[in-house]
C-alpha cells in the first residue's frame, strides 16, 4: 500500500523535467528607458537555484537571443547584458530543441522571457532582418518552429514582458500553434509566475 502511494506521489511530483530558459537580449530589452533584462536575469538566477536545491534530477539550460543564438552557464548570468541586436526567434527555440534533444527525463518544457516579436533570420552567413510590424517570412519560420515542438510535446510557455496589443496577438498566435501558454507579466511579477509555473509542470503525470 505504501509502495503504491509513493509511486503515485512519484509519477505526480517528482516527474523529472528538462528545461530550457530562453532570454531576449535583444536592443528593445533596455529601450525607451525600461530595463528588462536585469529583471529576467534574476529570474534566471533565482530558477536555476530553485532547479538545483530542490529537484537535483532535473536540467536546467541557458540560452540567449539576439542575432544569434548561444548558451550561456549559471556562473555567466550576472554579467548578461544586452547587445545591439534583432530578435531572432527562430535561432533560439532551434537551440533550445537540439539541448532537449540530448536530454532523457521524460518531460521537457521551455521557458522564453521576450519583449517582442521576431525580426530577425539568419539565412546561410546572412541576417534577414525585418523591425516594421510582423514580416509574414520571419512569422512563417516562427510558426512552424512551434509546430514541431508542438508535434514533439515540448511546450513553449511565453512569459512576455511589454503590453503592446500586436505583439500580444503574436504570442497568442504563437502559443496556439505550439498549445503552450503565454503570461504577460509585469516586470515586478515577472519571478513568480515563472515560479508558479515551474511548479504547476512537475505535478503533472508523466504520459
Amino acid at each position: 500500500m505504501h509502495e503504491t502511494d509513493l509511486e503515485i506521489h512519484e509519477t505526480d511530483f517528482k516527474a523529472q523535467t528538462s528545461t530550457v530558459l530562453m532570454i531576449d537580449i535583444s536592443h528593445s530589452m533596455i529601450l525607451y528607458g525600461e530595463d528588462r533584462i536585469t529583471p529576467a536575469k534574476k529570474v534566471a538566477m533565482a530558477l536555476s537555484e530553485l532547479i538545483t536545491t530542490r529537484y537535483p534530477k532535473d536540467t536546467l539550460d541557458i540560452v540567449v537571443f539576439g542575432n544569434d543564438a548561444w548558451q550561456i552557464q549559471m556562473k555567466d548570468l550576472p554579467y548578461l547584458q544586452v547587445g545591439p541586436y534583432h530578435t531572432n526567434t527562430v535561432a533560439g527555440l532551434e537551440l533550445a530543441m537540439e539541448l532537449l534533444r540530448r536530454r532523457k527525463n521524460p518531460n521537457k518544457q521551455i521557458f522564453m522571457i521576450t519583449d517582442g516579436k521576431p525580426t530577425c533570420l539568419k539565412e546561410g552567413n546572412k541576417y534577414y532582418k525585418n523591425s516594421f510590424g510582423i514580416d509574414s517570412k520571419i512569422l512563417n519560420r516562427t510558426l512552424n518552429l512551434a509546430g514541431q515542438l508542438r508535434r514533439l510535446k515540448i511546450p513553449v510557455i511565453t512569459f512576455m514582458i511589454a503590453d503592446d496589443p500586436y505583439l500580444q496577438d503574436f504570442v497568442r498566435n504563437f502559443t496556439e500553434v505550439n498549445n503552450g501558454k503565454a503570461f504577460y507579466s509585469s516586470l515586478d511579477g515577472l519571478g513568480s509566475y515563472i515560479f508558479e509555473d515551474y511548479e504547476r509542470n512537475k505535478r503533472k503525470s508523466v504520459k
